[in-house]
């Protein structure tokens, strides 16, 4: 036919019907023997005509039971210590589960003693991927034929059907039969060990010697058609090489499909909705990655492009889900714990980010949670243990406001914010601004400052001697002096080094705080009301003195 590749007549092997007997055979042996049970490494299967039963084979803390079924059903079911799975052939609505393949999935976790939490959790701080073991994943199929359970458990292989003998009384069936087309009705084996009678068990076609490959060799030469060449190979040639299965692209002599022996079952399985298990025969969502510890991705950037080498893992389990910098020394910059509330960062279409809002309308839009466990405030801390000064918020704008709070239950809002020669704090329900910082660093005060000063907010009282501290201030040195950033603006007052010297108070000595000017200043009146009092009282007495002395005078003149 035009437009069609020619292609040469090639040899034809067609499947034997006689599996797909067997296999009906089998079927039918199943439903009529329910209590049969399959051994595995978590539980024995028992299957019934209502019921799926796991004999669990051994303790454990707790065990999961997922099964997928025709049309992307999923069932999970969890199952506490001491507890048996079983699957009903019913739903929870009273409905038989719809006829078809069915696939299931059993984990089950260990019992830990208090040692092994110990170690689990002190691996888990350090983020150390450790597993103590005990636990396991077994998984199987089953299909429902007639509202019936029919489960694979598990069954051997047999002799094949083909009828054998040696003896000459006996009729031997023929192998091969030649008509068209080259037809095996059997089994047919290739290669240099296979024997005569050979046991196929199952199997259609067997290679068998010690290089098995199948060539895929397409001798297409006509422009437009494809003609690369593909090879099935298992196990590497060499002594020392791989026991593997790939799938090599012999034209461009790569092998991009590689499965090497020991890979664990269910490595990867592609449900018939096409969603993807990795180690897992019940995929839930497009692509399940299931382990019984840390389900991770590793995003790894070699150097062979002539970029630096960087490795990125992103992974999840019951502590958090992280991103960890591998290359960078195995940081975790990015971590969410389980239990963190919708929204707890939010992203919206206009690039607003919010942080307990799903619908932020600022650039940064903090709110407090649903549950009201969190503030809704915004702590800027540092906590590098140095004491040295160091920037923890810097808040830049052109002009006008930069940063407004209002408390919404009331009408006035404080704002703070830039005018051209000053910083300004300005309650906005009130004429005038509160304060302003100009850029030689005065203050300007156009309401009241209030330090707090409550009894309640203090502890480690100490009295003092007034008098002492009206010495000390009296010989505490004051001068006229200049900010060097101000050198036209005279002030006066004490050096803090000295005021710091005679008083020890205050976080240290290059400044003076106005609390504790204030509490020097009343201490020092105190101080003085003393002396005036003492004064007034050695004056009293000296009056009372002169008039006797006065009196006594006027006597004798007398």
């Amino acid at each position: 036919m035009a437009g069609l590749k020619a292609k040469e007549d090639r040899v034809m092997m067609d499947r034997r019907v006689g599996r797909s007997v067997f296999a009906c055979l089998a079927v039918a042996f199943l439903v009529a023997v329910p209590a049969m049970a399959a051994r595995g490494p978590v539980a024995d299967l028992g299957v019934g005509g209502a019921s799926l039963d796991w004999t669990p084979r051994g303790s454990f803390q707790s065990m999961k039971l997922t099964v997928s079924g025709p049309g992307g059903l999923i069932i999970e079911q969890s199952f506490g210590a001491g507890q048996a799975p079983s699957l009903s052939i019913f739903d929870k609505a009273g409905q038989r589960l719809p006829d078809g393949q069915y696939r299931w999935e059993l984990s089950a976790a260990p019992v830990l003693g208090a040692a092994a939490k110990r170690e689990l959790a002190a691996a888990r701080v350090n983020g150390d991927q450790r597993n103590v073991g005990g636990g396991a994943v077994q998984s199987g199929a089953f299909a429902i034929a007639n509202g019936s359970f029919v489960a694979d458990e598990g069954q051997t292989e047999t002799p094949s059907p083909r009828a054998r003998a040696n003896g000459s009384n006996r009729i031997v069936e023929k192998d091969v039969v030649n008509a068209d087309d080259f037809i095996v009705q059997g089994s047919t084996c290739v290669g240099l060990d296979c024997v005569n009678n050979e046991s196929f068990g199952f199997d259609t076609v067997r290679l068998k010697e010690n290089n098995t490959r199948i060539k895929f060799d397409d001798t297409s030469s006509s422009s437009g058609f494809p003609a690369n060449d593909w090879q099935l190979t298992a196990n590497d040639s060499a002594s020392g090489g791989s026991s593997k299965f790939s799938i090599e692209d012999i034209t461009g002599s790569k092998v991009p499909f590689t499965i090497t022996a020991g890979a664990s079952t269910n490595s990867i399985f592609v449900d018939s909705t096409g969603r993807v298990g990795l180690r897992t025969s019940t995929p839930v969502l497009d692509l399940h990655i299931a382990t019984s510890n840390t389900p991770a991705m590793r995003l790894e950037q070699n150097n062979s492009g002539g970029f630096t080498a960087q490795t990125w893992d992103i992974a999840g389990n019951e502590a958090n889900f992280f991103v960890r910098d591998v290359t960078g020394g195995s940081r975790l910059p990015f971590r969410i714990r389980p239990g963190a509330p919708t929204s707890s960062i939010d992203i919206n279409a206009s690039g607003n980010v919010g942080i307990g809002t799903a619908s932020p309308s600022t650039n940064l839009h903090v709110t407090s949670s649903a549950s009201g466990t969190t503030d809704g405030k915004v702590l800027v801390s540092n906590t590098s243990g140095t004491t040295s000064p160091r920037e923890l918020l810097e808040l830049n704008n052109n002009g006008g406001a930069i940063l407004i709070l209002k408390d919404t239950t009331v009408t006035p809002r404080w704002s703070f914010g830039t005018s051209s020669t000053s910083f300004v704090v300005d309650n906005q329900a009130h004429t005038g601004t509160e304060m302003s910082l100009d850029q030689n660093g005065n203050v300007v005060f156009s309401g009241t400052v209030t330090p707090s000063s409550s009894r309640t907010v203090k502890q480690g009282f100490d009295g003092v001697d007034p008098r002492d501290v009206l010495a000390k201030v009296a010989n505490m040195p004051i001068t006229t002096w200049s900010y060097k950033a101000d050198p036209d603006v005279r002030h006066m007052g004490p050096m803090a080094e000295d005021f710091h010297s005679l008083f020890s108070v205050g976080a240290d000595a290059k400044g003076i705080s106005v609390t504790d000017s204030a509490g020097v200043a009343f201490a020092a009146i105190q101080g003085l009301q003393q002396e005036l009092s003492a004064k007034n009282d050695e004056i009293g007495t000296l009056k009372q003195r002169l008039a006797a002395l006065e009196a006594a005078v006027a006597a004798l003149q007398k």
